[in-house]
């Protein structure tokens, strides 16, 4: 018996992979015996549709320039680049003729590619054919250290011009979907490779993952809330251009700040929207962030529009409800915030959103209470984040809206 494709119902949006029937469907696959493996082997239906090709270095830039053609944007993957040595290393294995791992590219609509993996290789060879770095700390062509393209010797650089990059292209043919027996995940074959590649060597965090994998408006605006200012304050990462670039993006202090670098940030601007809804709060915190991002991959236009405007209403609350400190756990001059007390604050102030205003003028009660309920060690280690099961985080957040709730009914503000 062949394991056979699971046809999503015409009228409805499949929860786990967010596809709706139509030209962009895929199957999904799913193996209860060897059997079935062994006939879907021959049928293929699992496998990936891939060619292989071949760019020489300079056709790197040509390719990397035109961006109609590849998405090498600056959020994809991870933030944080490499470092002037392992660029150099690269450079150098290219002179020596060592064999580089294959790049990744995934076929999107339109003849367009979005890098699945060999980011930093491809950035690597575009900035130093560009001249934008000086070789340094190699040790075996150490000859070369303090060197720009540019001032190679003759040989040396035609041997880089007529070095290549292999690169494997999942084609868009390829829409299966595979079904993981153990948690009943669906990944689509794109996702699904991702995550393989990245098995190996530095792997991505579970954030930078999301944003891979996830594509769409929902994490579109993840990002774009992630870059407001107001949040940037609140989350002490340094200030973006109000015109911001990729040379913006990647501006040297920002990848100083350890949110910014891990796509923290990201994952606190999701927690709220993973969170807020208590029906939610159920698995491990990974999987709820994981399932909500996979449920916004659907989000409509309108629908991306009113959430950014619903987590900037209520981010503006919670600032100016705590003095324009907000979830911190300890009063200290240099005390950071928390994201555990975030999560508690933020989901408080919108179950209490009908009145925000009359919390608003109730603040100093607020704090009042807020800083009570953290005097003693023991209750701050009840907010701190630690004990962090679905049964904490639904008890952090029922402790935050009790205590709003009980400021409203004792100051008499309470809406009728």
């Amino acid at each position: 018996m062949v394991a056979s494709p699971e046809q999503p119902d015409p009228n409805q949006t499949d929860n786990q992979t967010g596809a709706v029937n139509g030209d962009d469907d895929f199957q999904i696959i799913s193996f209860k015996s060897v059997e079935e493996i062994e006939k879907s082997i021959v049928e293929t239906p699992f496998r990936a549709i891939y060619q292989t090709n071949n760019f020489l270095l300079p056709q790197v830039i040509d390719v990397l320039d035109e961006s109609r053609t590849v998405n090498l944007r600056p959020e994809y993957q991870r933030r944080s680049r490499w470092t002037t040595k392992q660029k150099s290393l690269l450079i150098e294995s290219f002179i020596l003729n060592i064999p580089i791992p294959p790049i990744f590219l995934f076929e999107g609509d339109f003849a367009r590619y979005e890098v699945m993996d060999g980011q930093q290789r491809l950035l690597a060879i575009r900035e130093f054919l560009t001249n934008q770095f000086k070789l340094s700390s190699l040790t075996v062509l150490s000859p070369l250290n303090g060197r720009t393209f540019a001032l190679l010797p003759p040989r040396t650089k035609r041997t880089l011009e007529r070095a290549s990059l292999s690169a494997i292209v999942l084609l868009k043919e390829s829409r299966a979907a595979l079904r993981d027996s153990n948690t009943s995940r669906v990944l689509e074959l794109k996702k699904f490779v991702f995550e393989r590649l990245n098995t190996g060597g530095k792997q991505l965090n579970a954030q930078e993952i999301r944003n891979a994998i996830y594509s769409g408006k929902f994490n579109d605006l993840i990002i774009r809330i992630a870059k407001n200012q107001l949040f940037t304050t609140i989350w002490g990462i340094p200030p973006y251009d109000a015109n911001t670039g990729e040379s913006d993006y990647e501006s040297p202090e920002r990848k100083k700040n350890n949110l910014y670098k891990t796509m923290g940030d990201c994952q606190i601007v999701l927690r709220y929207f993973a969170l807020r809804d208590e029906d939610r709060i159920k698995g491990s915190m990974r999987s709820i962030l994981d399932d909500r991002m996979e449920e916004g991959m659907s989000m409509s236009d309108e629908e991306a529009t009113a959430a950014e405007k619903e987590y900037y209403e209520r981010l503006q609350v919670a600032y100016d409800l705590f003095g324009k400190k907000p979830f911190r756990l300890t009063q200290g001059e240099t005390d950071k915030p928390s994201e555990s007390m975030y999560d508690a604050v933020m989901v408080a102030v919108d179950r209490h959103w009908a009145n925000r205003h009359r919390l608003l003028e109730a603040g100093s009660k607020v704090q009042q209470r807020y800083w009570k309920a953290l005097d003693t060690p023991e209750k701050i280690e009840q907010f701190s984040g630690r004990a962090n099961t679905a049964a904490d985080v639904r008890r952090r957040i029922a402790a935050m809206t009790s205590l709003f709730g009980k400021v409203l009914e004792d100051g008499g503000l309470q809406a009728g």
